[in-house]
């Protein structure tokens, strides 16, 4: 009965994991490629725009 107890929390770990990795490749693409598109194009123009104007204010 040890050799269940040493196998049940590495088993349980693993089927987490495939779990895991199945929910992120099954939203990829589609429709939530371009409203996650959207975000980090929102995120990166801020962070731009952001450094930009301390840029400005040190000169």
């Amino acid at each position: 009965m040890d050799y269940v107890s040493a196998l049940l929390p590495p088993f349980v770990m693993a089927v987490f994991f495939i779990g895991v990795i199945r929910v992120i490749v099954k939203t990829q693409g589609g429709t939530n490629k371009a409203k996650e598109d959207a975000i980090v194009d929102a995120a990166i123009a801020r962070a731009e725009g952001a450094r930009q104007s301390s840029t400005r204010s040190d000169a």
